[in-house]
């Protein structure tokens, strides 16, 4: 009999040792202005409260809301700006097992397909945080250790760089300390 993969006697099965929580579907949208600023939302409210984040929100799965919807709504809620369907593309997929110990988390992560016009985002503050432009190379810097949330920071921000124009898929799992994450589909965009 042939032992299967990973150490003897130790199960190949990620879920094993998982915890039953609750799983919830968001998105984030990564909004580029053009002086190639990133639309972050300095929150005030769960999850993060202090920290920032791109503009996004739970996904409405009992009405029948799409991600794709979701990102266009959450884009009007959040920052006035009205998008079409085109203005916007899925560009990755994370997973996050066990976040905080409260919630499994399915993130579908949009970028905007060409720059925003900043001034055309009217709402800059309102009862989630304040919304700020930041210029690229400052997002993984952003408010000295209460930045970007510790997945955000060594998983996401990067990843979202390295694929802007592509796609990705990474899955985190946070549920061990420190978590660990794998990118199980990299498509960088291409320069052709």
């Amino acid at each position: 009999m042939t032992q299967p993969a990973g150490s003897a006697g130790q199960s190949t099965n990620p879920l094993e040792n998982a915890p039953n929580l609750p799983y919830k579907i968001a998105v984030l949208v990564y909004l580029y202005d053009e002086q190639n600023r990133l639309l972050m939302l300095h929150r005030l409210k769960k999850p993060n409260p202090g920290m920032y984040s791109p503009i996004g929100g739970k996904v409405e799965f009992h009405r029948g809301e799409s991600p794709h919807e979701c990102a266009r709504r959450e884009t009007w809620e959040e920052a006035g700006l009205t998008l079409d369907h085109q203005d916007i593309r899925l560009f990755g997929i994370v997973s996050e097992r066990a976040y905080q110990n409260e919630h499994h988390w399915l993130i579908f992560l949009f970028e905007s397909v060409k720059p925003i016009v900043a001034a055309d985002v009217t709402r800059m503050d309102f009862d989630e945080g304040k919304l700020q432009w930041v210029p690229v190379e400052e997002v993984a810097g952003l408010g000295n250790g209460m930045g970007l949330p510790e997945t955000d920071r060594r998983v996401m921000w990067p990843n979202a760089q390295k694929h802007r124009g592509g796609f990705f898929m990474v899955e985190i799992d946070c549920s061990k300390d420190p978590f660990d994450f794998r990118v199980v589909e990299s498509s960088p965009r291409t320069n052709s």
